[in-house]
């Protein structure tokens, strides 16, 4: 063969292999799904995608710092988006607004919604927490503001991960009975208290705590619960809709019922 017509089939060989399509990973796939755009840079998803090793001295990448980028960036983004959508409100109203949005309770709602945890590569690496939903979606987020960049990362998460309809749900939304509590007995000069006893179970390795809430020094809920914090935010909810029964105490619920 002569040399020229080896270097032709060379050519026409790397022009064929240039045209035929990358055989996409089952991860690139399943977030091409989600997302609605193809994946550019695989390895940033796979590193939100892995756990953290138990070993201690293990450097393997994981979630953790991409978890920490994201939520730097969602917070951007929520930020502008009610900036831009709420130009009447104020800044207290905006400030409560993100709070509901980006808490830990909503994104672990949202991550179990899309079901981030059968994206996980490694999945015997180590027990998944309570909060695995958020922290995977927050890395997602990462990964995709490292990969696509900015603006289209706050496309994708407006459009895809926490759209406009999802995001309004949420105005008229409670996520802290103990703050509305405070807020309605510092207004109307209430003393509000928290009594706090921690429980032993008998035959259980688990300890639980029982919490009342008082107001004026009269007890008017309480509940038991694994944590303190626990156990206190549900007593204030059981607190807040006995009181708004009574002496409708928020006018955002006009039929309260106790929970």
């Amino acid at each position: 063969m002569q040399f020229g017509g080896f270097i032709s089939r060379i050519f026409l060989l790397q022009k064929k292999n240039k045209n035929t399509p990358r055989v996409q990973s089952p991860l690139e796939m399943k977030l091409s799904v989600i997302l609605g755009v193809p994946i550019t840079q695989i390895e940033w998803y796979k590193e939100a995608f892995s756990l953290r090793n138990s070993g201690k001295k293990s450097r393997a990448k994981n979630y953790e710092r991409l978890e920490f980028l994201g939520d730097s960036i969602l917070g951007s983004i929520i930020s502008c988006y009610l900036y831009e959508h709420y130009p009447r409100e104020n800044e207290g109203f905006l400030t409560q607004m993100k709070s509901k949005i980006v808490n830990r309770k909503n994104l672990n709602k949202v991550g179990e919604d899309l079901q981030l945890t059968r994206l996980i590569i490694n999945q015997n690496a180590n027990a998944l927490g309570e909060n695995i939903h958020g922290n995977l979606l927050e890395a997602l987020i990462g990964a995709i503001y490292l990969d696509k960049g900015y603006d289209m990362c706050k496309s994708i998460v407006l459009t895809k991960l926490l759209p406009p309809e999802t995001i309004a749900t949420l105005e008229h939304k409670i996520i802290s009975y103990k703050g509305l509590l405070l807020e309605w007995s510092q207004k109307h000069k209430h003393i509000l208290q928290y009594e706090t006893q921690e429980e032993i179970l008998p035959n259980s390795k688990i300890n639980s705590f029982k919490a009342f809430v008082l107001i004026d020094g009269e007890k008017v809920a309480n509940a038991t619960d694994s944590s303190k914090k626990k156990a206190e935010e549900k007593a204030a909810q059981r607190a807040f809709y006995g009181l708004n029964k009574k002496i409708k105490i928020d006018e955002r619920t006009p039929n309260p019922s106790v929970r």
